[in-house]
């Protein structure tokens, strides 16, 4: 039973009406827009802005879900590298382990977490001025974790590392026949 102005707009017009009347709409369910009504302040938990690693990871392309720009971008982040330099600025951090991103394949324990960060007060204003948008946020977090005393120290250690292998190597020579 369709109305003669097409699918789009008889949708619609139930749309309007289910709001209208308050309830209904397709399913029973009360309808999308309905619940909009009800909007949650933005200091809510529900209303902070999720940062997933993919966001931040240079190894990914944008289809799989990298949000800045790839020179900015850092070489694997986890959500606790995240969170560390969200709350070190003053961020309110919430850090969900076992969340995982929808478009990582990868199940890994490394590619899993999500951070949440309070981005707005009731208000409406920012909680941080320097940190006006979610883009802001993500930029900061990627330009400081390299910068963090985990990520320099892995990479002093992995040198060190590879200087003794080869110099374990250069002992090594064919075999004397």
């Amino acid at each position: 039973m369709r109305s003669s102005g097409g699918g789009i707009s008889s949708r619609r017009e139930r749309a309007v009406r289910a709001v209208r009347v308050g309830g209904g709409g397709e399913g029973g369910g009360g309808g999308v827009m309905a619940g909009a009504t009800t909007a949650a302040s933005p200091a809510d938990k529900e209303r902070f802005i999720c940062i997933y690693p993919a966001y931040l990871n240079n190894k990914k392309t944008i289809a799989e879900g990298r949000r800045i720009p790839i020179d900015k971008a850092v070489e694997n982040p986890t959500s606790t590298e995240i969170q560390d330099v969200c709350a070190a600025v003053g961020f309110n951090v919430l850090l969900e382990k076992n969340k995982m991103y929808p478009r990582e394949w990868n199940r890994d324990v490394q590619y899993r977490g999500r951070v949440r960060i309070q981005l707005k007060q009731d208000d409406g204003n920012p909680c941080l001025p320097q940190f006006p948008t979610r883009k802001s946020v993500m930029l900061y977090a990627a330009e400081t974790i390299p910068k963090l005393k985990t990520r320099t120290q892995k990479i002093g250690s992995n040198d060190q590392s590879l200087q003794q292998g080869e110099g374990g190597k250069k002992g090594k020579g064919k075999k004397k026949k």
